[in-house]
């Protein structure tokens, strides 16, 4: 298994290295494209439960909130937030089904609104003056988190940190990842500050404590809804590590924490 999980990591780092450095058009369609495999799995996961969720309806959320990334003076997310309440709730009224389609609708407009809305924040965060080195530092610094916190719990982890949502996380595993997260978020911070005065190794501290704190909450949600459904994960597009949604859990409430972070320090 870990094996397997080396060589899907192996393939995958330089596909999205790639994305990252080139930016621009090529990013926002790396980035479209693994939101909407999420949002495809978060669908499926519900209709999996019983629920009428429409995958159209959670794409049409990831859309909205990336179009709106991309051309935020154009004031798309207010015209289409309502756009797209009404008309989903309407296609609902009008292909009404006895078996909670009330719950499918509330869950398919929540579900393209939390995955599009955080994930397009990468977008926004690459489109900044030093967006480069500071989506590498929001990446690298989750990446580093999640081992630090897998080594260190795998190895001594003993005291359960939500044990009902998921059992192999612990509170030691919690210090591995803020270790992993601060070493990471500084030492990037300065290579950052010494190729391009950006971000520096105090920043990068900052950014790898926050990183820490939030990663883990990210992914607990997903947990959460993941328990709620009886699947272990949300897909199995990734050898040895699930599926897309599985794998950005993390990475959709680390994006928007650093985006503004960044943006509060001036960027």
């Amino acid at each position: 298994m870990l094996r397997t999980r080396i060589r899907s990591a192996l393939i995958l780092a330089p596909v999205v290295g790639l994305a990252v450095w080139a930016g621009g058009w090529p990013f926002l369609a790396f980035m479209v494209v693994a939101a909407g495999l999420a949002g495809h799995e978060f669908a499926r996961l519900w209709r999996g439960r019983g629920y009428p969720t429409s995958a159209a309806i959670v794409l049409a959320g990831v859309a909205l909130a990336f179009g709106d990334s991309v051309w935020p003076a154009g004031g798309l997310l207010g015209a289409g937030l309502a756009a797209l309440l009404i008309a989903s709730a309407g296609w609902y009224v009008v292909r009404y089904r006895p078996g909670a389609p009330t719950v499918g609708w509330a869950l398919s407009v929540a579900g393209g609104i939390y995955i599009g809305w955080l994930m397009s924040h990468f977008v926004r965060l690459r489109a900044l003056p030093d967006g480069l080195a500071w989506v590498a530092l929001a990446l690298l610094t989750t990446w580093a988190s999640d081992t630090g916190a897998y080594l260190l719990g795998r190895a001594i982890g003993r005291h359960k940190l939500c044990p009902q949502l998921s059992p192999g996380k612990t509170w030691e595993g919690l210090g591995g990842g803020l270790v992993g997260g601060l070493l990471a978020g500084g030492l990037i911070g300065a290579l950052a500050q010494h190729w391009s005065g950006a971000i520096g190794w105090s920043n990068g501290l900052a950014v790898g404590l926050m990183v820490a704190i939030v990663a883990p909450i990210g992914d607990l949600i997903i947990s959460m809804m993941k328990r709620e459904v009886g699947v272990k994960d949300s897909g199995s597009l990734i050898p040895g590590h699930g599926g897309v949604l599985d794998r950005t859990d993390s990475l959709m409430t680390v994006a928007p924490v650093v985006f503004y972070f960044a943006t509060w320090l001036g960027q």
